[in-house]
């Protein structure tokens, strides 16, 4: 059985840079997105198969690991990077972008997971869940996204708790502003953001480590950022 990988969020972005650093690897690769047109494309880039899924839709999310189990047989890698972000403060902020922001960025990722879990236990694989620094900071004007990327971290050191005798480890990744589509509301330059292919990096570091090495969490702070939440 080959090694694989599954990517939500795999069509752009920081799971696009993490599908093509497990490619070249040696994973074989499913990935996810809401648009057919965008993950289709992706998929043909790295020989991927390709799954256009809502992960806010269980019917979806259920669809999506059967397809992946169904072509490679089991499952090495899962990577949660599908999210989204709607900025307004709390007092300003709409029901419906509130509810979004919990569906996409936390239920989607719970239900994914899950639904993972029995194939990771066989395979003594790895979780790597995409968080964000808003996660870890006060984020005045992101407080409903930043309140959800702290669930994902708190669901992440739990999930390692309740799956370490089954050898499953896994991570919240929690970096500042990326280089992305996402990020380019902030005004800052693209060039003075993190890059997608450093949050490959890490993971890929993470994916090499010794069996009973585990790291739960890593936060990537942005050069000359000081304490701003980007």
């Amino acid at each position: 059985m080959p090694k694989s990988a599954l990517v939500t969020g795999g069509s752009s972005g920081i799971g696009l840079a993490i599908g093509r650093g497990l490619r070249a690897e040696g994973y074989e690769l499913t990935l996810a997105s809401r648009r057919p047109e965008k993950v289709e494309a992706a998929a043909a880039e790295l020989g991927a198969e390709a799954v256009a899924a809502d992960v806010q839709r269980e019917e979806d999310c259920q669809r999506l690991v059967a397809a992946h189990r169904d072509r490679w047989g089991g499952l090495d890698v899962l990577v949660n990077s599908a999210g989204i972000g709607v900025g307004g403060t709390v007092e300003q902020l709409q029901a419906k972008h509130f509810d979004l922001q919990v569906n996409v960025n936390l239920r989607g990722l719970f239900l994914v997971t899950k639904l993972c879990i029995p194939m990771l236990r066989e395979s003594r694989g790895h979780v790597i869940n995409l968080a964000s620094i808003a996660g870890t900071l006060p984020t005045p004007g992101l407080a409903t996204y930043g309140a959800t990327k702290a669930a994902v971290i708190a669901l992440t050191r739990s999930l390692n708790l309740e799956l370490e005798e089954d050898g499953v480890r896994a991570t919240a990744l929690c970096p500042a502003f990326v280089d992305t589509p996402m990020a380019e509301w902030s005004g800052v330059p693209g060039e003075e953001m993190i890059q997608p292919e450093d949050c490959a990096e890490l993971v890929l570091a993470v994916l090499r480590l010794s069996r009973f090495a585990r790291v739960p969490q890593i936060v990537v702070e942005r050069l000359g950022a000081g304490d701003l939440p980007g």
